[in-house]
């Protein structure tokens, strides 16, 4: 089968180990509470293949599915923190880079006096 998405078929490195990673911290919460592929799948309201390819990392797992597990498991407060922009170091300095140093007069005269 071909992927549609080039993305789907061969992401990169980083991006294919940060899913795995995330799928099996996934799978040690949920047996941490005891519960079975088809419990989760069940409280979420998704199928147990879901559930299953989300925890091996596969990366045409939709983020409504990982999201989902996170509320599922009680950890969801810590996808709140995953892109503050107070977090975006790079982020932070390009945009003190863009900020103007000082203002600049306006060029049209005002008619209203």
């Amino acid at each position: 089968m071909t992927a549609r998405n080039k993305l789907l078929a061969a992401p990169p490195y980083a991006v294919e180990q940060s899913l795995k990673r995330l799928g099996a911290d996934l799978r040690t919460a949920r047996l941490r509470r005891n519960m079975t592929i088809e419990d989760l799948a069940g409280k979420i309201g998704t199928g147990p293949r879901a559930v299953g390819d989300a925890e091996k990392g596969k990366p045409s797992t939709t983020i409504a599915v990982y999201t989902a597990m996170l509320w599922a498991l009680d950890l969801l407060p810590q996808l709140d923190e995953v892109a503050t922009p107070e977090r975006d170091a790079e982020g932070q300095t390009l945009a003190l880079s863009a900020e103007r140093s000082r203002a600049r007069a306006k060029t049209e005269l005002s008619n209203d006096f």
